[in-house]
Parts: structure tokens; sequence; C-alpha cells
């Protein structure tokens, strides 16, 4: 195999988004062929970008990106773009090929079940096919995104977030798959039981440094690692700082006494300086968000929602439910079902307000966290986004609310579309804090976000005094959060 059975490999590279967001300086980095690797690296470091170099999408400003020849490649995009949404799935899958694939309905039937999304009902199989990719839910989307990617068995599959929108059953289908899969695999992705369970190395983005750290052994052994080091740093540095602030009150001393006690002065200032330049920069990406609370709305009723009757998905038929259910002031309600059901078309009806058998009491402000954060206006920079949802705050106090989620610097100027999907995650948590809402209607908030900033998030819902619908995969999130009610759209009502 060419280059010692490196698939990828990367010398020198040097990338920015533009001259004041380096993104990679002098990186180097391979992958060797039949690898399964987790790419790691904080919100925003440039994790996609480095997918985007290795299929050439995007080019290195210098140094040299070489991948072995006749390599195929396949990546899982983070969005269906708005040209393909009237694609049928049949003609969504075909796209990805380059020659036309002949009888591709069972291949498309095979990876659906992978993801999840599979049936044995050969009519309802067929109708699944010809259906417009407009209309299947954003959960759906996001699991047809990552088949458009298994069913080119390429020889490197770029995973970005793949377990995002799949229950557990899902994530269990998919890691089946990938740990059966023979070829190269390189994965960005925050679960830690998931990676565990197949990669054994890790490519880590230092966004101190903007190289690429190579580590043999899975995620958590990495993690473990790494935090370690930071932590053997920042005692270095807490010595450091105590030896030069006691050089720089003996230096003041001398200076001050003249004769020759000022050349010991510099001497000890020269020392001083040495000890600054051993100094270690301590790594960006183990800041964590400030903790933070949503302020909910003041003067709303006691009753916030009126159920009467909901859609669901059976067997990718939608069924109208008969109900009776009212949610108060400051319930914490969890709605739970297997994935496709119906959650994330429950909560954007409910958001928009437009759904029959719903309805919120007047005037009660609704902050809605949805998935593919499509609510958020891309064209809006940080600032302007906040500002809008802002209820008569100054310019300082939204700076002061934006910093608490890392939306410093150059990032508050940003258009919010060239952010990444975590920093979109953060600013949309940033504009509820703002919002002030008096329900609060989440869609999987843990997708895309680091795991660092988790428990602060959990923490601030757990104590959030409004009502709260919350949909989320992740147990170990929503054990964390007060849940006052769970409604299970699985189940069967009268």
């Amino acid at each position: 195999m060419s280059q010692g059975g490196r698939v990828i490999n990367f010398s020198d590279v040097t990338y920015e988004h533009n001259p004041k967001t380096k993104i990679l300086e002098e990186a180097n980095f391979s992958v060797r062929r039949g690898a399964k690797m987790t790419l790691m690296g904080q919100n925003g470091a440039g994790k996609s970008t480095i997918f985007k170099l290795i299929t050439g999408e995007l080019k290195p400003e210098d140094g040299s990106i070489n991948i072995t020849q006749g390599v195929t490649m396949a990546i899982s995009r983070q969005v269906i773009p708005q040209e393909e949404l009237s694609l049928t799935m049949r003609e969504f899958f075909e796209k990805v090929f380059t020659e036309k694939v002949y009888n591709i309905d069972p291949k498309i039937d095979e990876i659906l079940k992978v993801v999840n999304l599979g049936t044995n009902d050969k009519e309802i199989a067929k109708e699944l096919k010809e259906r417009k990719m407009s209309a299947f839910s954003g959960g759906q989307q996001a699991r047809l995104l990552l088949a458009s990617a298994l069913i080119q068995n390429p020889d490197v599959l770029l995973l970005d977030e793949p377990t995002n929108n799949l229950d557990h059953a899902g994530i269990e289908h998919l890691t089946s798959f990938l740990k059966d899969y023979k070829k190269t695999v390189l994965v960005i992705s925050h679960d830690a039981d998931f990676l565990n369970a197949f990669t054994h190395g890790v490519l880590y983005l230092n966004v101190q440094t903007r190289t690429v750290e190579q580590y043999d052994g899975n995620y958590t052994t990495v993690v473990k690692e790494i935090s370690a080091r930071v932590a053997k740093e920042m005692r270095k540095n807490a010595q450091l700082e105590k030896e030069i602030q006691a050089n720089k009150d003996k230096a003041n001393q001398f200076a001050n006494k003249g004769g020759r006690l000022r050349a010991v002065a510099k001497k000890m200032r020269e020392k001083v300086e040495d000890y600054e330049e051993n100094k270690v920069d301590v790594r960006k990406e183990d800041k964590t968000i400030r903790k933070f609370t949503i302020p909910v709305q003041t003067e709303i009723p006691l009753e916030i929602l009126k159920l009467t009757s909901y859609k669901v998905i059976i067997d990718h038929k939608p069924r109208d439910v008969a109900c009776e259910l009212t949610y108060k002031r400051g319930e914490h309600i969890q709605i739970v079902g297997q994935n496709g059901i119906g959650k994330t078309t429950l909560l954007e009806s409910l958001a928009s307000g437009n759904a029959d058998g719903e309805e919120i009491a007047k005037d009660v402000v609704v902050g809605y966290y949805r998935q593919d954060f499509s609510n958020l206006d891309f064209n809006q920079s940080v600032i302007e986004c906040l500002q809008e949802a802002a209820q008569k705050k100054s310019y300082e106090e939204i700076r002061a609310i934006a910093a608490g989620f890392l939306l410093t610097g150059d990032v508050v100027g940003s258009k919010i579309g060239v952010l990444s999907e975590g920093q979109k995650g953060l600013v949309a948590f940033a504009r509820l804090v703002l919002l002030e809402p008096g329900l609060l209607i989440l869609d999987e908030p843990t997708n895309h976000i680091n795991f660092r900033h988790l428990p602060v998030i959990a923490k601030a819902l757990d104590q959030y005094e409004g009502t709260m619908l919350l949909v989320s995969h992740v147990p170990e999130f929503v054990q964390k959060i007060r849940i006052d009610e769970t409604l299970d759209l699985s189940k069967k009502r009268k």
C-alpha cells in the first residue's frame, strides 16, 4: 500500500477562513487504511473544515494533502441543500453516485434499516422511496443524510455527528454496521459510548497551536490523557506565577535601593521574563460556558398549554390521536417515542402555533430550540440575532451574555450561517436567555454541543421555572433535569 498504508496524509497544512480566523497552521497527521478514528476539538475549532479539506471541497493555503489514488470517499452532510428537498428519496440516493446504479431500491431498503428507517411492508417501502425529501421530518432528514453516505460503501467514510437524531436502537444499528465495516472511518461525535465501541485512535484539533495531535486509544482514554495534561500545565503555571510575583517584588525592592542592587534587580527581571516564556498556554478548548439561567416570563396564566389531539406516524402513515392534556406553569414535560413517530413534528406545530388540537395561552412567549437551527436567520450576525431577542437589554448586557456562551471577538460579528453547528447551538441558548420565555420547547438540545458544556446546560434547564417541553435521546442528560411528566407518543390513547 502506498505511503506505508496511509490513505490520508496532511503535511504542513495551513488553512484560514480569513486572516483573523486561522484553523490550521503547519498541521501534520496521517490516517492509515482501515483505521477507525475520532476527530476531536471544541465547537468552532474546525473539525468540519478538516473534513472539507479531505474531500477537496476546500483547498489549503499552504502545505499538501495527499489522498491515495483511486480512494473513494463519502461524507455525511449536516443539512439537505434547498435544491434537493424537491427530490424523491430515490432520486436523492441516485444523486450521490457519479454513475447510474441500476436496481437501486434493494440497496436503499438495506441502508434504511441501518439508520432505523426501514420497513418490511413492501407497499410502504415503495411509497417512502417516492416521497419528496421535504416531506420527511428534521430527524428523518438527518438520518437520510447519514444513509446517503453509507450507501456509497466508500473506502473512506467521514461521519459528522452521526448519532444526532438517532434513538438507542438506531445507535445500536449504526454501531453494529461500523464495527463490521472493513474500510476507513473518521467520525466527529461527542457520544463517548458510541465512539468507544468501534474507534481506536483520536485526531485532536488543538485550537491553541492550530495543529492536529494524534493519539492511540479510545475516546475516553484520550479525554482523560488530555485532561491530565491540562491539569499538569495549570499546576506548572500556578507555581511559575508564584515565582514570577516573588521575583518582581524583590526586583522592585532592589531597584529602589540603587547602587549594585540595581544590577541584581535587572537580573531578576530577566529571570521573570524567562519564567513568563516557560508558561504554558492553557488550552482554550477546556473553557466551559458560564453557568446561566433562563429567566421566565412574568405575569403568565397558570394553564400554559392544552392538547386535545396530536399527530403520530405509525408505519410511516400519519394518524390523529385524541387526548385531554393540560400543562401548567412551571411543569417540565419530556416527550418520548421511537424515532419517526412525530416528536419533532409536534414541537414544530406547537412553536408555530398553527396546528389544530393545540392551544397555547394568550401572550405566552415561546422559546424554541430547533434541532436544525432553521428558526435562526443565517444571514444575520450573531449580535443582530441576539439584539432581536433581547428584552430591552443594553448592548453591553447582550455582549456579556454572549461572552458567557463563548461568543466573543470576531464570532459576535459573524453571520450565523458560517458558524459551526456547535456554535449555532450556543447562539440558540444565548437567544433563549434573552427571550425570557414562558414556554420553552427543546428539540435535541445536546446535538452538536461540546460535552463539557452539557452539565451547565442541564443545570439551567433543571432550574428553569417556566413550562418546558423536552425531546432528547441522551438519558444521562435528561437524568440531570427535573421532569414532572412524560408524554409517550407511542402509547395508545382512547
